[in-house]
């Protein structure tokens, strides 16, 4: 599995501001909407933001380090769907080391797929324990180059 047959560049975003945990979850939904990976609907939006919030009950997905994996299962994708945003400035996200988070990777799939979304959750997790990396990450100027850095990044595993 490579991270990077279900990242559209067009779902990344490297200059992501918000006011904190709400918003960031309804921001990564929103980029996700806009590259076209779901249909593009109030309805959508608003269903995607509560499957994510709900999740984030159960526990903070700010895994610390900087770092937060927002995800869930719904029925309105038809294979894994990530969103990319990248906080230079980091946000509160009631990350579990307290600490401001500045890379956010949304990852959404199919209800059915449970192995396929826990072997990505857990390759999105191994590839964000490279400090080097995540800072790379931050520093990025483009979409284009978040895409080639996971590229790269998957390579090393």
């Amino acid at each position: 599995m490579k991270l990077t047959d279900f990242i559209n560049k067009d779902a990344v975003c490297v200059d992501l501001k918000s006011k904190g945990k709400t918003d960031v979850l309804y921001k990564l939904v929103d980029i996700l909407l806009k590259s076209g990976e779901i249909k593009n609907v109030n309805s959508n939006r608003d269903k995607l933001f509560n499957i994510l919030y709900e999740r984030e009950k159960l526990g903070s997905t700010g895994i610390a380090n900087g770092a937060a994996i927002p995800h869930g299962k719904s029925d309105l994708v038809k294979s894994i769907s990530i969103a990319i945003g990248i906080s230079p400035n980091g946000i509160d996200f009631d990350s579990l080391d307290g600490q401001k988070t500045h890379i956010f990777v949304l990852l959404i799939a199919p209800p059915n797929s449970a192995a396929p979304h826990l072997r990505a959750l857990a390759k999105i997790s191994r590839i964000l324990k490279n400090k080097a990396f995540k800072q790379a990450l931050i520093d990025a100027k483009s979409p284009e180059d978040v895409v080639k850095l996971v590229a790269t990044e998957e390579k090393i595993l």
